[in-house]
């Protein structure tokens, strides 16, 4: 057993190369192989996202907090509100972040093959934030 005790582990500001505005991530579960989730709290400031990306093995998130849109590629915008659960399947191309008025915190939950647990895509351009 290993127990990651709350306060023990920092913030961080995500990568700018993957998101668009202001987001946090906050470690949550890293299991070491031969498990293979990874879990994080992201939190969105408004009008933040992240970009285009596709999991290998699917996305879960759980809205915790906030206005949340997102969309998956050829889709519509989906709003999503705290208690809502997002199942990705493996592959999809999708986006996901804060409205543009109110943030939004969510638990992403995904598993890694072959070590890898994203591949980050292009930026969602505001045009395509807006729906437009």
């Amino acid at each position: 057993m290993d127990i990651k005790r709350s306060g023990s582990r920092p913030s961080a500001k995500a990568p700018p190369e993957y998101f668009t505005g202001a987001v946090r991530q906050d470690p949550i579960l890293e299991a070491p192989e031969p498990a293979r989730m990874k879990s994080v709290l992201v939190t969105f400031e408004p009008g933040a996202r992240t970009n285009w990306h596709t999991h290998p093995l699917g996305q879960t998130l759980v809205v915790t907090s906030g206005l949340g849109l997102a969309q998956v590629w050829g889709g519509k915008i989906e709003e999503i509100r705290p208690g809502d659960v997002v199942w990705i399947p493996p592959g999809e191309k999708h986006w996901h972040g804060a409205s543009a008025s109110t943030a939004m915190s969510h638990i992403a939950i995904h598993e890694a093959l072959n070590g890898a647990h994203v591949e980050w895509l292009e930026p969602v351009t505001d045009a395509q934030y807006q729906g437009r």
